[in-house]
């Protein structure tokens, strides 16, 4: 990720939940909170209500991939998590990256939003 960072701490996923505002949609919730930086933070959240380690770790990989991509058509300054929910379990890159893309656009923190049908 070249214009962004991880949140790793609990306490710096607690402060965005409590203070940004949330979308959510069928695969994923996204909350996001302003930070003052000229870089976006992002942590992705997977619970074990979604599956085993396994899978767990591939939503992350698809989720952190498909932002990597899409990178330079969001807004800098921004810390974001972004929570699984159970059924994307059984989803392929092209239902995440628009998922991804979605809560984006509903967040309008997206300079051009564009859709791959």
């Amino acid at each position: 990720m070249q214009f962004s960072e991880s949140l790793k701490k609990n306490e710096q996923f607690r402060f965005v939940y409590k203070n940004g505002r949330s979308y959510a949609n069928k695969y994923f919730i996204m909350y996001v909170k302003e930070n003052g930086l000229d870089k976006n933070r992002i942590g992705i959240s997977v619970s074990k209500k979604v599956g085993n380690s396994v899978v767990r770790h591939r939503i992350t990989r698809l989720v952190r991939e498909s932002y990597r991509l899409h990178e330079s058509v969001f807004n800098s300054g921004l810390d974001m998590v972004i929570i699984a929910r159970p059924g994307a379990a059984s989803i392929g890159y092209e239902e995440a990256e628009s998922a991804l893309l979605h809560l984006a656009k509903l967040h309008h923190i997206i300079k051009i939003y564009f859709y791959n049908d």
